[in-house]
């Protein structure tokens, strides 16, 4: 096990909570959240306890802003133990993009407490006709994860001319919005990432924002690449289902043997060195991955702005992470005999919650693309690169 962030309590509002104590409570309770497709409220008011849901609040409203680099960690480890989790979890940092709200608008937000859960439905964009003050929603909007444990819910709108044409997200309160629980997957069974339908809604335009839009709040943390934080945090998920598959990979070849009486898989050379490999490839990936965050993270702290090759850096070392980790597990399922092909085996678990992250638009082949664009002096690519 080589994730590591600090072992020390976290502070939240209502004292400390030990995230060790969460994730034994997680390993407990992981295959209810799977079997229900959801995190409960329940939980995620654990997770608001190690701090989660305050690590991307502004400090000006009570916040405790983790650097990018602790944050991620943190989600690996949650996701060592459950994927889904771990995925439900990263959205804790979403609240960087609600810093593009106006500063009156935050003050509401978080006045009655720090620890706020946002999670939106954003595609497709649906129309969004001008309403006095605001906008009319209307329309079913997919993948909301995490939506059964959120304070607020956001939706995509269209943007206009002063958006540049980029689409708005609108705020909503969840007694707005219909939850519609049609989560049918082969994995993060239990990220409840279900539909949410809203019927003639005027929201104000004050709660609506530009995702990825420039931040009313000066502080450092905002000041980081919002859509490439935006695929860390769900590429750091599979490094940490990887980590699992690779532990239990280790511990499962030193014991078993195989059902025709063959040797046990760590008497095997095949097995060892695949184990060794992804080993060493997933170690190399997450090198990669945190190395450029820290690095960002003081271009950041010194006050100046990412530059265009550091964005595509977090880019494509997020699309690296991400596919690395799936491969991992795809290749300790392909090295582990008969016994993998069963129902309930942990490493069908593994490979399909490892599968969810490379399929995320945010970190599809094209990112790899225009990633390589930008490092040549090109234009990205893709839209919404930066």
């Amino acid at each position: 096990m080589i994730v590591t962030t600090s072992q020390a309590t976290v502070r939240s509002a209502t004292g400390a909570a030990n995230l060790d104590d969460i994730l034994a409570e997680l390993a407990v309770r992981r295959q209810e959240f799977g079997e229900q497709k959801y995190v409960p409220r329940d939980f995620v008011a654990r997770l608001k306890e190690a701090g989660v849901y305050r690590a991307a609040t502004p400090r000006r409203f009570g916040g405790e802003p983790l650097a990018p680099a602790e944050f991620l960690r943190i989600v690996e480890r949650i996701s060592v133990v459950d994927g889904s989790t771990g995925w439900v979890a990263s959205f804790g940092s979403a609240l960087v993009y609600l810093a593009a709200l106006p500063l009156d608008t935050q003050a509401a937000l978080y006045a009655d407490s720090p620890d706020v859960v946002f999670a939106g439905g954003l595609f497709p964009i649906q129309p969004a006709p001008e309403a006095e003050g605001g906008f009319r929603i209307d329309g079913r909007w997919k993948f909301a994860s995490g939506c059964m444990g959120a304070d607020v819910l956001g939706v995509g709108i269209p943007g206009d001319a002063s958006t540049d044409g980029k689409p708005r997200t609108a705020i909503l309160r969840p007694e707005q919005v219909e939850i519609v629980q049609d989560w049918d997957v082969i994995g993060m069974l239990g990220t409840g990432s279900f539909d949410l339908v809203v019927r003639d809604v005027v929201v104000p335009r004050e709660w609506t924002f530009i995702r990825g839009g420039e931040p009313t709040v000066d502080e450092p943390l905002y000041r980081y690449p919002a859509i490439a934080y935006a695929a860390q945090v769900l590429a750091v998920v599979g490094a940490g289902v990887a980590r699992a598959a690779l532990d239990y990979a280790v511990e499962i070849g030193a014991g078993r043997a195989g059902i025709t009486g063959a040797p046990k898989l760590a008497d095997r050379p095949y097995y060892r060195t695949a184990v060794a490999q992804a080993e060493a490839d997933l170690r190399s990936a997450r090198a990669y991955f945190y190395e450029i965050t820290e690095e960002v993270w003081e271009t950041v702290l010194r006050g100046d702005p990412a530059t265009a090759e550091q964005n595509a850096h977090l880019r494509l070392a997020a699309n690296h992470i991400a596919a690395t980790a799936a491969s991992v597990v795809n290749r300790l399922v392909e090295i582990s005999g008969t016994a993998a092909i069963f129902h309930g085996h942990p490493l069908q678990q593994w490979a399909g919650d490892a599968l969810v992250p490379q399929q995320h638009a945010f970190l599809g082949p094209g990112m790899v693309d225009a990633a390589g664009a930008v490092l040549m002096g090109q234009p990205p690519t893709v839209p919404g690169f930066r």
